[in-house]
């Protein structure tokens, strides 16, 4: 009798033993998964917040090929955005605060001194603008900040003689934007700036 509650009291401390022993084990490994966790989420939020910057800066100064730009850097947000619902960040990740680059006027000594005299056309319209593209498929057209939708206007590259005229379908923050179409017909190759030209407003 006195040896079976030996073995009993053996057995039971040995037990507990083990208890203790995974109990540590398992509060080590829950200790771990949370710091690894921490350093992955970290990173990932890193990594959101250098993307998101880059596209608020594009958008902040934008130029010919910032739409492209933009669009690829979104699909790796959407990407790091999986990632991190899957590591469980809560994080709250934003773009920093950008400022937009000063307007830069077109030099004057470019400006064609006697712009109605090269088209004569139709009444000439903001004057010193330069043009660029606004990204848009379709048909040739343009869009505009200064003019409704449905206004005529002509644009001439004087730096090759190349006018297109089309009608303003969108609307936009300069006073005309040519999309991808019209932009092809008036450019200079390798250029996505139109620095002398002129607008015109025929209808």
């Amino acid at each position: 009798m006195y040896r079976r509650n030996r073995m009993s009291g053996r057995a039971r401390k040995l037990l507990i033993g083990v208890a203790a022993a995974t109990l540590a084990g398992g509060a080590f490994a829950v200790s771990t998964g949370m710091s690894s966790a921490g350093e992955n989420c970290a990173g990932l939020d890193g990594a959101l917040r250098n993307n998101l910057d880059f596209i608020a800066a594009q958008r902040a100064n934008p130029d010919a090929l910032s739409d492209a730009r933009i669009a690829n850097r979104q699909a790796v947000v959407d990407l790091i955005n999986q990632r991190r619902a899957t590591a469980g960040c809560t994080g709250n990740v934003q773009a920093a605060p950008t400022k937009a680059a000063p307007t830069k006027a077109a030099p004057t000594k470019a400006a064609p001194t006697k712009a109605p005299a090269n088209t004569g056309t139709g009444e000439v319209v903001c004057k010193g603008s330069t043009v660029t593209l606004s990204g848009e498929g379709g048909a040739p057209a343009a869009s505009s900040g200064t003019f409704p939708i449905g206004t005529t206007l002509k644009v001439t590259n004087l730096d090759n003689n190349k006018s297109i005229t089309v009608k303003v379908a969108t609307p936009s923050g300069s006073c005309v934007l040519l999309n991808n179409a019209a932009f092809e017909g008036v450019r200079e190759p390798g250029k996505f700036l139109i620095r002398r030209a002129v607008i015109e407003r025929v209808g």
